[in-house]
């Protein structure tokens, strides 16, 4: 039996080699034509660097973010999307093209119904003379001359508001110029911060409020309350746009002949939006 067993193992030729490796078992090999699993197993060409998603939510886009409106249209709409909250407020969006060399939007306003208190600015005057006596009595809350700059410089004397005389100016930029021009604070002849009439421009200032683009000079504001009629936030509105047009040189003005035009800085956007509301934009 052992000799009829070693002889059925153990062949002698290649015929009986050929016919002993059918029963043996081969090595274990898949196979697949998945494209999915060729592609993965391709080899990649040197320095490919496999990018990671990274991980965020995208905002859903609004309905209302190509449409425009008229201005009388998006008061209404936001206020049936504001209906339980009476006391919202409008905030008006205006957003300018901001050309290489032109400045920052700013400017004061005082519209036909102000939306909120208004916070009463702490003006600090630089003059001296006549001029002092003026500003004191129109309401300066700090008044002096060059005695003025150490206590500015340091922060002693703190203000929201900073006016000059032209006789002044030269001497506290010197000193000042890198204190409050950063802040935008620093009086100047183009803003109406530096002049003889001190005492006038503060009386105008009585009642306003100041507005400022930011650097890509975009404009935010509050312009009215959802419980307001709504010709009073037209009527806002539409001030506050003529304003910003003038600042802007959008408006023509008189101009003095000493004096060279604004550079135009067109207005490129107009939106109305609200606290839950979406911004819409204005068509007139």
């Amino acid at each position: 039996m052992s000799f009829l067993f070693l002889q059925f193992c153990t062949p002698r030729s290649t015929a009986s080699r050929t016919n002993i490796a059918h029963y043996l078992p081969l090595p274990f090999r898949s196979f697949s034509t998945n494209h999915v699993v060729l592609a993965s197993q391709a080899k990649k060409p040197a320095g490919t660097v496999r990018k990671l998603r990274t991980p965020g939510k995208r905002a859903k886009p609004s309905i209302y973010d190509g449409e425009k409106m008229t201005l009388i249209d998006a008061i209404h709409v936001l206020r049936a999307i504001e209906v339980g909250s009476s006391n919202a407020t409008y905030e008006l969006t205006v957003k300018t093209a901001m050309p290489r060399g032109s400045v920052i939007p700013k400017g004061r306003v005082s519209l036909p119904r102000e939306p909120k208190v208004k916070a009463r600015d702490k003006i600090l005057v630089f003059a001296d003379g006549k001029a002092a006596e003026e500003a004191k009595r129109a309401g300066a809350d700090i008044v002096g001359g060059a005695e003025l700059i150490e206590g500015v410089a340091s922060g002693r004397l703190q203000a929201t508001l900073f006016l000059s005389t032209p006789s002044l100016v030269k001497t506290i930029s010197q000193r000042l110029g890198r204190v409050l021009g950063p802040r935008g604070l620093m009086p100047s002849e183009r803003r109406g911060t530096v002049t003889d009439d001190v005492a006038g421009y503060i009386r105008r200032l009585q009642g306003t409020t100041e507005w400022k683009g930011d650097k890509a000079g975009t404009i935010r504001t509050p312009i009215g309350k959802l419980d307001y009629p709504v010709e009073d936030v037209v009527k806002n509105v539409r001030h506050f746009i003529n304003v910003v047009k003038r600042a802007t040189g959008n408006q023509p003005q008189f101009v003095d002949k000493d004096q060279s035009a604004k550079p135009v800085n067109a207005l490129t956007k107009i939106i109305l939006s609200s606290r839950h509301g979406p911004g819409i934009q204005i068509a007139d």
